[in-house]
């Protein structure tokens, strides 16, 4: 940035734990790419008992991170620190978030912005009055919203819920850890990385699980906590209930082929990539995809990314692409991801907005001729 370094105060979900979400990656190489531009960046979390007992990375070795056990600890410990900010960003599904919200309107002298990382998720929330974590009201309040999607989801911020200023800012990819490794066998066609829901399972039966069950002589994989017992798992298709960070690019790169599935409210929506898709795309792995609006400006389609609507089209991935064409669809999807979406881009992204914001306040503070 032209301006001096920032002090941003981040209050979100969790950096210390990637048990069940993808928030903590993403927070992570946020803050270490912010942090290496010169910016000082304190992260709040909530200690919450799921988390304290999956903790990979307790203690993150970029910016300071503090844990705090009541909305009254961190209002008693951490109002001198938000209050001096010069940004203060509240993340989608921080615990009591529409109270830390108020607070954090009512106490921060700086930029409040909200940080969705859950954006298409959080509107049909919002229309269902089920959200517990931003109220409507506070939409307009915020100076800046931060948008895991973008296309038309902005406008319905905007328009709809009065935003001032809605900007995408999607998720990024740690190139530090997400990378191809030296070849090796393949331990398996196809695998999946996901927590799972009730949404996302149905085209992970479609799109996955039937292609195993009528492909025996292949081999499956799908990893990820919270799936029910009464999923019927094939015999070919290996199940690892959690796996860590570091373990991640190793376990994309034992795949021939790697499965991203949108939520439904982000495939509603469109314009949603999730982290599991640049991450594994970084890895040189190709992705087959379900279909989202949007999408292709992101990948292009059986350049940079396959598409798959049903089983059958998955089965003749498998079955029809060529080693070289395999190969050269993973590589041309990891330089697409490079070219435009690391942790190194979004932090130069943060900087962007913030100046964009500044200068439209300065705008709107000078006085019109009478």
């Amino acid at each position: 940035m032209s301006d001096a370094s920032l002090d941003i105060v981040i209050l979100g979900l969790t950096i210390t734990s990637s048990w069940g979400n993808g928030h903590a990656t993403t927070y992570r190489a946020l803050i270490r790419e912010l942090e290496n531009r010169g910016h000082r960046l304190l992260f709040l979390e909530r200690d919450m008992p799921w988390y304290a007992a999956n903790r990979d990375l307790p203690s993150p070795p970029y910016g300071t991170t503090a844990l705090y056990d009541s909305f009254d600890t961190l209002r008693d410990e951490h109002a001198h620190a938000v209050q001096q900010a010069d940004m203060v960003i509240v993340g989608s599904y921080v615990p009591d978030g529409i109270e830390v919200g108020d607070w954090v309107l009512e106490t921060a002298t700086g930029i409040t912005a909200f940080y969705d990382i859950d954006t298409p998720v959080t509107l049909d929330h919002l229309e269902r009055g089920e959200c517990d974590y931003l109220a409507v009201r506070q939409i307009a309040d915020y100076q800046l919203y931060l948008s895991f999607a973008g296309g038309r989801v902005l406008e319905i911020l905007e328009r709809r819920y009065h935003s001032p200023m809605a900007r995408p800012l999607y998720c990024s990819v740690d190139t530090t850890a997400y990378r191809p490794e030296a070849p090796q066998e393949m331990s398996w066609d196809l695998g999946y990385m996901g927590t799972y829901s009730d949404d996302r399972q149905p085209p992970l039966e479609q799109l996955m699980l039937e292609a195993a069950r009528r492909l025996p002589e292949q081999r499956f994989v799908v990893a990820g906590p919270r799936y029910p017992s009464s999923v019927n798992w094939p015999n070919n298709v290996e199940r690892i209930e959690h796996l860590p960070p570091d373990r991640h690019s190793t376990f994309y790169n034992a795949q021939r082929f790697t499965l991203n599935i949108t939520r439904a409210a982000m495939r509603k929506l469109g314009w949603s990539p999730s982290v599991r898709l640049f991450e594994a795309a970084a890895c040189a792995v190709p992705v087959i995809s379900d279909y989202w609006e949007g999408l292709d400006e992101f990948f292009t389609p059986g350049e940079e990314i396959l598409i798959s609507r049903n089983a059958e089209e998955t089965m003749h991935i498998l079955q029809n692409l060529s080693e070289e064409e395999r190969l050269t669809i993973g590589e041309r999807g990891r330089r697409c991801v490079m070219k435009g979406h690391t942790a190194v881009h979004r932090a130069m992204e943060v900087e962007k907005i913030v100046l964009e914001l500044r200068a439209h306040q300065a705008r709107e503070s000078i006085p019109r001729p009478a």
